[in-house]
């Protein structure tokens, strides 16, 4: 995308990346295209525990880990147990928020909140690149216990 305003714009993305899977590799692909600089905030085991309604398989710093293996990911943090970590995305300061293609936010809403916290990010929503949701961690977990439990 290139530079603004002599700065590199900024991309951020967040999400559980449990299981890591093609879908996620896909997002963030695409989160990454969108500038010039991509920083991801993996959940909290915690938020995985109340928004999942499941232990994490891998506990976050190993899910950190593996993502700043990945080429698209220049940085890596792990939010906090609660909710939107807004003090930590004014401190990331993006440009762009990417949101997955079946992370549960309202793109609209996000914006009123962000604003209200003084960030002033563009929010977009990355789509699917192909039609198939096998690549989703709970299907996969599904798949394994099916195979390997009964």
């Amino acid at each position: 995308m290139g530079e603004s305003k002599g700065r590199r714009i900024r991309v951020l993305a967040g999400g559980v990346f449990d299981i890591l899977h093609v879908g996620h590799i896909h997002f963030l692909k695409q989160a990454k295209e969108l500038g010039d600089e991509l920083i991801v905030i993996v959940a909290h085991d915690e938020t995985v525990r109340r928004n999942k309604r499941r232990n994490p398989i891998n506990p976050a710093e190993d899910r950190a880990e593996l993502l700043r293996a990945i080429k698209y990911v220049d940085e890596v943090y792990i939010g906090s147990p609660g909710g939107i970590d807004f003090e930590l995305v004014k401190r990331i300061d993006p440009d762009v928020i990417a949101i997955g293609p079946d992370q549960n936010f309202n793109c609209e809403k996000l914006k009123e909140e962000l604003r209200k916290h003084g960030i002033n990010a563009e929010v977009i929503r990355v789509p699917y690149l192909y039609k198939s949701d096998r690549a989703k961690t709970s299907k996969i977990i599904r798949r394994i216990v099916e195979e390997f439990c009964e």
